[in-house]
Parts: structure tokens; sequence; C-alpha cells
């Protein structure tokens, strides 16, 4: 076996075949950290000329000329290969170390152990906990949930092998019935050009204030845009509602009612029917009444409802980020878009529609619980990855660890 520096055409091709590839691991995920100042380094193992292991290696420069190096979504090899995985390690520290780095962060794609729906552990399924430990024992330390850069703990839905109506049938029946209600109200999904952007990062503005969480700067989902996607490897995408459409579908929907309650005898056993006849036209008043008073208020005949950005590299559809304008969270318009790419991943080949980060306690009902039971309503699983972990690589470790622990006790 052979330590090398590899050119970025053999990482790609390499990284095209690997099982544990994902869109972190991509060279265009380097290249945006590039523009970001953090240099791009891959490194590889070859033997009898062929790769056997790889790593995308990002360095960014910190105090005392000093370089933090990260792996996203690293290493790409066969973690169970104790031998590749030692040798691979040891000369990736020697690597780091000959360009000034003190410590190494890697998240891998790897699932820790097998969970169902509802996260509990599967009995006989996938454990790899083997793997952990041999981490361990080569100095890596497991960083705590609440500190990783990366989603440790995903919801997905295997798509292999199944069909619309399979999937249709699976959900939970107030998912099912919400994506029909959405149809039926004529909510329409439009996917984003370049030049459309801001569109997406206003909707990301508002729910980040509303929810407390970062916001991204627009120039990040340019700069997705433009390494993704020409290879159609990311989309886009807004809900719309057209209020005219609307309000017409509700008078139909009304006079249907309407018909049907005229229809009816004053008959005993008709007064539980006409009731429930009486309530529905009442409520479609409101919803007609409502419209008219966004369209009002608006001076709007389409208004924009919610956004999500999607990534497509096979095997997987990833839901990367989304956002809803809250006073429009009635209509449900997420649950639409995420039937059509689930639809899309069907017919395109995909394999699994990751409807990617819930939070890792969710049997203690955290305050984001609603992300896991939106998504949980799509059936499907829960995916807990091993973690982040960090490996020293320099004694200036500890002093940078002693800086970060002052620096938290001067906040507190």
């Amino acid at each position: 076996m052979n330590f090398v520096e590899l050119t970025e055409k053999e990482y790609q091709k390499y990284w095209e075949n690997h099982p544990l590839k994902t869109f972190l691991s991509a060279i265009e995920i380097g290249k945006l950290r590039q523009k970001s100042g953090w240099n791009v380094y891959y490194v590889g193992v070859k033997e009898n000329n062929k790769i056997i292991a790889a790593a995308m290696l990002l360095s960014h420069r910190r105090r005392f000329n000093c370089y933090e190096f990260y792996s996203p979504r690293g290493f790409l090899l066969d973690f169970n290969n104790q031998e590749i995985l030692d040798y691979f390690t040891i000369e990736v520290k020697k690597y780091i170390k000959n360009k000034k780095g003190y410590i190494l962060r890697i998240d891998p794609y790897v699932i820790y152990k097998q969970r169902d729906i509802d996260g509990n552990i599967v009995p006989d399924g996938i454990d790899n906990s083997k793997i952990v430990t041999n981490l361990n024992n080569l100095g890596f330390k497991r960083i705590k949930d609440q500190n990783m850069e990366q989603v440790g703990w995903m919801f997905s839905l295997d798509l292999e092998n199944k069909t619309e109506d399979e999937i249709l049938k699976e959900m939970k029946p107030n998912t099912r019935n919400t994506i029909r209600k959405a149809e039926k109200n004529g909510i329409t999904i439009k996917e984003l050009t370049y030049e459309e952007l801001d569109r997406f990062q206003n909707i990301m503005i508002e729910t980040g204030e509303r929810k407390g969480f970062a916001i991204r700067d627009v120039s990040y989902y340019q700069e997705m845009y433009k390494l993704f996607h020409d290879k159609g490897e990311i989309k886009y995408y807004v809900t719309e509602l057209d209020l005219n459409n609307y309000i017409s579908l509700l008078k139909e929907e009304k006079k249907e009612k309407e018909e049907k309650l005229a229809s009816l005898n004053d008959a005993k056993y008709n007064l539980g029917q006409k009731k429930n006849l009486e309530n529905e036209i009442t409520s479609i008043n409101n919803r007609i009444n409502e419209a008219k008073s966004i369209k009002k208020e608006t001076n709007k005949d389409v208004i924009t409802l919610s956004g999500s950005m999607f990534i497509l590299i096979k095997p997987e559809i990833i839901y990367l980020s989304s956002g809803n304008y809250e006073e429009y969270l009635r209509f449900n318009s997420q649950y639409l878009l995420q039937w059509k790419m689930i639809k899309y991943g069907l017919q395109n080949g995909f394999k699994k529609h990751n409807f990617y980060g819930i939070p890792a306690n969710i049997n203690e009902h955290p305050k984001d619980y609603g992300i896991y039971e939106f998504k949980r309503g799509f059936n499907g699983y829960v995916e807990e990855l091993i973690g982040e972990y960090e490996l020293k690589i320099s004694w200036k470790y500890y002093l940078f660890k002693l800086i970060h622990n002052l620096k938290g006790a001067k906040k507190k």
C-alpha cells in the first residue's frame, strides 16, 4: 500500500463509485470552501495502482500559523478493514502534521445502529459499534451532538422497488390527506432559476428569524447553484397559490355542497348529513373570504407559500433546506413539495429520499420535535450516524482546547 496525493480527477472518479459518497464529500464542496479561505487537498491509498482509500482534506489557518483540518463526511474507505483504516489514519496524521495542522475532524457517512421509524434500535440490524471502537483506539474522540458541524440524525424513506401507490398507502393517513388537499387547492410548484434565488433567500430569512437559526447569505445558494445545477444535482423550488384560481375552486366545491344539501329532504335520517354539509359550506365561505383578504392585503394574484432546496446525487435525494411564510403555514404546501420529489426519485432511479436532519433526542419530545413528526408522516426510518470525531495531530491541539475552554468560561 502507498499513501499518495491524488489529483482532483482521480479523487472524483473514486468518489463517484464509492458507497459512502455524499454531496459533502464532493469536489464542489471543496471549491465552495475555497471561496471562504480554506485549502483543499486530495489524498489516498493505492494498491497495485488502484485507489482503495481516499479523503478530501480541507484546512483553515487559525492562531499561531496553525491549521485546522476537516474531511467532510470522510474517510472514503472500508471502515471494517482494520489494516486500511490504521494505515490511512497514520499516514494522514503525518501528512497533516507536515502542513502545520494541529487537529483533524471527520464525520463519516456511516450508520451507527439501525433504527426503525420511532428511533428504536432494530434487533439484529446494522451495528457498527466496532467501527466506533476502532476509531477510538486510533485516538479519535467523539464530539457531542450539539457541537457537530453536520447532522448526525436523519430520517429517510426507501424508494427502491416501490411504486407511487405503495408509498402513498404506507404514509400516515393525515399526511396522505394533506397532500391531496394541497393538490385540490391548486397549489403549484415552481423551480427557481439562478436569477430568482433571492425568493428562496427571503423565505429563509423569514423562517430563520422566526425559529432562531442562522441565515445564510444568498451568495451561498448562488454558489451551490453554480456548482451543482448544470449536472442536475441541485434544485430550488417555491410553492405558489394563484388566489383567483383558488377562489374559483372553492366556489365550485361550495356549489357541489349546496346542490347536495338541496337534494336532501327533511327526513330525520338526513339531519346529520345536512348539518355536516352546512358546516362544510360555512368553512368554504370562510376560506373564500380569507383568500379575498390576502389578495387585498398583498395586492397580488399569486402568493409564495414556501421554498425548499434539494440535492440530487444518486443514490439519494437530500431535502437540505426549507422555509415557510408563517402566515401561509395552514396551506401545508411542503407536503406537496415532498411528494413531488419522492415521485421524481421513483421515476429517475434514486434509491432513497433523505428528509435529512431530525433531533437526536426524539423520544424526549424536544422543542423541534415537529420537524421529526412532519417527516415521520411519510413513513420511513430514523438513521443515526456514528458522529463527528476529532484527532489530535500535535501538542498544540491542547493549547487550542485551553483557549476554547477559557473563551467559553468567559462567556458564561
